[in-house]
């Protein structure tokens, strides 16, 4: 990557990148919960693109300030239609399965992100996996089991099968991205430009597939107050504050560090699902516990690789 370095660079004090690393993780994990509930009055194909247009605006804003005018006139390129990859069919796939699955659950097999992102990075980029980082992702995967199994029949399965396609989705985003990434100067640019390309895909699959999937809103409620309210605050929290505050923390970590930040989400999702009145059975305790175990687990055996060199991008 293209580093634009300032003499601060290197002596930055952590404080602030990991303070934005934890305000990252809680704004996916309360995004999570406020999906949900954002789900139950608007349709899931009609949330994503009302998400996105929110989290743009918010994003041109940003650019706007930072100075990251070359995000309007630079030419397409291949990491900017990575955003219809993710957010765009891996959020489509994921809105649809908050239709079925709790937000606890979500909140949950999305932590297991970093582990398949392992996985593929292994396959794809010759990154070697070690032992303890396999055996600790096989626990992982048992972990989301017991977590589907303890959450209800029929439905359920389907809504956790929706889930892990969308992290497969986002773990390929990364892997993919990180192919691309070297020459890529402007940070907040290229977020705008991807989930500008997300919308295109989500209007897309709105218009072409909304007819043919039962997206209707379950409680009858129309576009009202709420339903507006619900569709710009998930998307500014969960898309625009979320990797506004996860390109900062970048700026001064390496790209592990950084993702240490998604082993939080369930931490701060569960707390948020719980405010709202979700219930998890013992039983889907135990998975979660397990997925979270692994996951710390995973952070701990990584300890080394976590010391690299600060990095400016």
């Amino acid at each position: 990557m293209t580093a634009r370095r300032t003499p601060a660079t290197a002596t930055a004090s952590p404080v602030r990148p990991a303070l934005h690393l934890i305000l990252a993780a809680a704004c996916w994990g309360v995004g999570t919960v406020m999906s949900k509930q954002a789900v139950a009055v608007v349709p899931p194909l009609l949330l994503l693109p009302g998400q996105l247009a929110a989290s743009l605006v918010f994003l041109i804003g940003l650019v706007i300030v930072r100075g990251e005018r070359s995000a309007f006139t630079t030419r397409p390129r291949p990491i900017d239609v990575l955003g219809m990859l993710n957010p765009g069919l891996a959020y489509a796939l994921a809105l649809v399965a908050l239709r079925s699955v709790s937000a606890s659950v979500a909140v949950v097999v999305w932590a297991t992100e970093p582990a398949i992102v392992a996985i593929l990075a292994r396959i794809v980029l010759g990154e070697r996996l070690s032992a303890a980082q396999g055996l600790l992702s096989a626990v992982a995967v048992a972990g989301i089991i017991v977590l589907a199994g303890a959450s209800g029949p029929g439905t359920e399965w389907q809504g956790v099968a929706l889930l892990v396609a969308a992290v497969l989705c986002c773990a390929a985003y990364t892997v993919a991205t990180r192919r691309w990434l070297p020459g890529v100067v402007e940070t907040a640019g290229l977020v705008l430009r991807q989930q500008a390309a997300g919308l295109v895909f989500a209007l897309a699959l709105a218009l072409l597939a909304g007819s043919f999937l039962d997206t209707g809103p379950r409680s009858g409620v129309g576009f009202d107050g709420l339903a507006i309210a619900s569709v710009v605050g998930s998307g500014v929290v969960y898309y625009g504050l979320a990797y506004a505050f996860y390109l900062a923390a970048l700026r001064h970590v390496t790209a592990p560090v950084a993702a240490t930040s998604f082993y939080l989400v369930p931490v701060f999702g569960l707390w948020a699902a719980f405010a709202v009145g979700e219930r998890l059975e013992v039983r889907a305790w135990v998975g979660a516990g397990l997925v979270i175990a692994a996951l710390a687990g995973m952070v701990i055996a990584s300890r080394p690789a976590l010391r690299g060199r600060t990095v400016d991008g």
